[in-house]
């Protein structure tokens, strides 16, 4: 586990963060640009080796930039076939966004160039190509601020996945024909998040509510859950100190997984979520649903000790984690199965109505609103903003520099984690009551639930607007969100 700062960081050197454990964020270098490869690797889960994919850097997997600067990266994909790499949350020009709507895929061996002014916080970087994200072509992109070299601190990263021994093709073919069943779509697996219907439930998580309707959590059972590409058969065990501060940095990159955060025996503070600050709140459980990060604070006590922080898997017994350990501490065997199932994530927004903005956007009126239908079913497996699939599509429209509202209205059974490219938004409206809720990048949408999201709008280009849950994007729930002058 890479540890940043606090007492150890302000001796260390360079060589000696590249020396940390995985996942090795590698500490950016001055002006020169940065080579990033898309490249397969192998890990080692539960004592079998898995062939993955990922995204190294000068000194492994991820990149951590200094306050202010530039994220200038020279990307070559190593791989034996097209991908492309979407920097999410960060805010490039369109054409260098990583969407394949607006820029092609790298062919093996290409190497691309990108420049562009980075916003400071917690992000990552994965493709945006359905098979290659479940095949782990993801890894953290930290932006420090002034403060995270200053504070008297350790920094700890926890980067969650959800994987399968079985190729993503084969996994993609297997939903799609018990799918077929019932008249989905077939999926065509391997094409690029922008062209990829096809996608059905395997195993699921069925849960009781909103008025007696089934609402179904988990729509397929991944054969490991990773943490920090581990799962709790072999842990890390991050070494910290006694009476130290830990900045825990959490990214959800998992394909189709909300997961619980729960940091056990230690009180966490959330201080920021995607990357933006918000009013401190305490804790020792939070929801993060797919493509989320939060970051917390958390003191440790003085007299030291091993303190599991675990990620429990939504409506399941499944969980992983990392382990904070004293020196000499006693670390014990954690099972990968809870003894009860982790309940639902945030289906009435009691969550999300707690967290406020410390920087909230500027008062503006509103110039232009769209309501954003979120539809489908497991039978047929097909899911829809505004009716239509991806291709069908209808784009929301706007002009650059427009106050914008979007009210997300799920009329499905599942949540779904919206995201839009190119834009920092702010939540203010939860169930139709006013709130100056989080500045974020991917908001979730419980089942029957309004989002109301509000924004300045960008760049005149079409940026992807879609639902960060895997499958359904790949049946289809994607637009774009076009900005004209």
């Amino acid at each position: 586990m890479t540890q940043l700062s606090r007492r150890g960081f302000l001796a260390a050197s360079a060589a000696a963060m590249a020396a940390a454990q995985m996942p090795r964020l590698a500490r950016a270098q001055s002006a020169a640009p940065i080579a990033l490869a898309a490249a397969s690797r192998t890990l080692d889960i539960d004592g079998r080796a898995a062939t993955v994919f990922g995204l190294a850097g000068p000194a492994g997997q991820g990149l951590v930039l200094d306050p202010g600067q530039r994220f200038r990266v020279y990307l070559t994909n190593t791989l034996d076939e097209p991908t492309i790499i979407h920097w999410h949350g960060q805010i490039p020009p369109n054409a260098q966004d990583g969407a394949p709507n607006t820029a092609p895929l790298l062919a093996p061996g290409e190497t691309r160039s990108y420049d562009y002014e980075t916003r400071p916080g917690t992000f990552w970087m994965h493709a945006h190509v359905v098979t290659h994200e479940m095949n782990l072509l993801a890894a953290p992109l930290i932006v420090r601020t002034p403060e995270d070299l200053t504070a008297d601190r350790q920094e700890v990263m926890l980067f969650l996945h959800d994987f399968s021994f079985a190729p993503p093709e084969e996994v993609l073919a297997e939903i799609s024909n018990s799918g077929a069943d019932h008249g989905a779509a077939p999926a065509k697996a391997g094409m690029a998040m922008g062209g990829m219907p096809g996608m059905d439930h395997g195993a699921m998580g069925n849960m009781q509510g909103m008025g007696g309707m089934a609402m179904d959590l988990n729509d397929y059972d991944f054969d490991a859950y990773l943490a920090n590409d581990r799962t709790l058969s072999d842990p890390e065990v991050v070494q910290v100190e006694r009476g130290g501060r830990i900045r825990l940095r959490v990214v959800n990159a998992a394909a189709a997984t909300v997961f619980w955060i729960d940091t056990g025996a230690v009180a966490a503070r959330l201080v920021a979520v995607d990357g933006d600050p918000v009013q401190p709140l305490t804790g020792t459980r939070f929801g993060l649903a797919m493509a989320q990060r939060m970051d917390f604070e958390i003191d440790l006590p003085a007299g030291g000790g091993a303190f599991p922080i675990l990620a429990l898997r939504e409506g399941a017994r499944d969980r992983t984690g990392i382990i904070l350990a004293t020196p000499k501490a006693e670390v014990r065997r954690i099972e990968p199965m809870a003894d009860a199932e982790a309940p639902a994530f945030d289906t009435g927004l009691a969550q999300e109505s707690r967290l406020m903005a410390l920087h909230p956007l500027p008062d503006r009126p509103v110039e232009r609103s769209h309501m954003v239908m979120l539809g489908g079913a497991m039978q047929p497996y097909v899911w829809t903003i505004n009716g239509a699939v991806w291709g069908q599509h209808q784009p929301i429209a706007a002009r650059a520099g427009e106050r914008v509202s979007l009210m997300f209205h799920n009329m499905s059974m599942m949540g779904h984690p919206m995201h839009l490219h190119g834009h920092v938004f702010q939540v203010v409206g939860l169930n139709g009551r006013r709130v100056a809720g989080a500045l974020r990048d991917t908001v979730y949408v419980p089942p029957m639930a309004m989002v109301e999201i509000a924004f300045d709008a960008g760049e005149t280009a079409p940026w992807l607007l879609h639902c960060h849950h895997m499958p359904h994007m790949a049946t289809g729930m994607m637009t774009t969100f076009s900005l004209t002058a």
